[in-house]
């Protein structure tokens, strides 16, 4: 069976996501955990499962979904995997981090990086990579067609998207993903998004004010 055990972390009320089946492999999909507590919070949960941590992938790489970047290299040995087009911004976390006024440490640097329509194997499980640029230049989504379930990232909320005002964000390319890419998927599909509750596509695509 394959598990989803979602955190709330740092103070941008990020959504951070351990993915894991029967064998006690998992998945980290950005990290944001930020504080000494959080780091307690997820460690000890990883512990409690017997947990083998073996992949950190990230949806993009905003200041919020990699502010645990560093804990989880630190402590599992594991780099981040991402879109090449987020290098951009793990460049630039510390002056970020600045601008936020939010202390955090660099993050280490991806040695390879995340294709589009890349398959991604927890155990038996596949996720595939469907690329969903707009909110970032790099944005991904990972969709595992056998649970219904999407990872969505910032691209797509409930009754809402993700913002295009940050650098690089651009707003029709995010309709277009979200029409194009996540909108063809069935409509009975859980999307888990970056901030807030989770939804459906079939509900978004009845539903969500910005794609009427």
């Amino acid at each position: 069976m394959l598990y989803l055990k979602s955190f709330t972390f740092n103070p941008f009320s990020q959504n951070t996501y351990l993915l894991y089946d029967d064998e006690g492999t998992a998945f980290i999909i950005d990290p944001g955990n930020y504080t000494s507590s959080e780091n307690t919070i997820l460690k000890n949960f990883i512990e409690e499962k017997k947990l083998k941590l073996s992949r950190l992938l990230l949806t993009h790489a905003h200041i919020d979904h990699i502010l645990g970047n560093k804990f989880i290299f630190d402590t599992y040995g594991l780099l981040p995997e991402t879109h090449e087009e987020e290098l951009f911004f793990i460049e630039r976390l510390p002056e970020t981090a600045a601008m936020y006024n939010v202390p955090c440490d660099p993050s280490p640097f991806p040695e390879k990086f995340i294709l589009p329509g890349d398959k991604i194997n927890l155990g038996v499980y596949e996720f595939e990579t469907i690329f969903t640029p707009g909110h970032s230049p790099g944005s991904i989504s990972f969709y595992n067609k056998e649970n219904k379930l999407l990872i969505s990232g910032d691209v797509l909320f409930q009754n809402s998207i993700g913002r295009t005002d940050l650098p690089k964000g651009d707003h029709d390319t995010l309709l277009q993903s979200i029409r194009e890419k996540l909108f063809v998927l069935p409509d009975d599909v859980k999307v888990y998004s970056g901030h807030g509750p989770s939804t459906t596509i079939g509900y978004e695509k009845q539903n969500n004010p910005f794609l009427s």
